[in-house]
């Protein structure tokens, strides 16, 4: 039971950007949505956060850099990824935040020269 999809991650060089979309089956303007992201041995970690009315945190190895955004016409939540740095390659996912949901196949996000 899967409810989000991820899509838009790719090669990019280090100070690039890319733009991640999580299209939701469900209703997205209801609930609290969060990017993860988790690089191969290592924890998933979250990296933003958006509330169903708006309000963002971010991670402190990503705040100034990415910015999270909700479309809710469209059913979609954004994570705008900019001057990325190698560090940032991960597989990037969505979810609501908490325990007990599914995680989809994500996105990968690699950054390198």
């Amino acid at each position: 039971q899967v409810r989000f999809v991820e899509s838009g991650g790719g090669l990019v060089q280090p100070g690039g950007s890319l733009r991640l979309s999580c299209v939701d089956s469900g209703t997205i303007r209801t609930i609290d949505v969060a990017w993860y992201r988790q690089a191969p041995g290592k924890q998933r970690e979250l990296v933003a956060h958006i509330s169903w009315n708006g309000a963002i945190t971010y991670a402190p190895s990503v705040r100034g850099r990415f910015a999270i955004a909700r479309d809710n016409v469209n059913n979609t939540v954004y994570l705008q990824l900019n001057k990325l740095k190698p560090e940032d390659t991960a597989r990037y996912y969505c979810n609501r935040p908490g325990s007990g949901y599914f995680w989809g196949q994500g996105t990968q996000v690699t950054v390198a020269s």
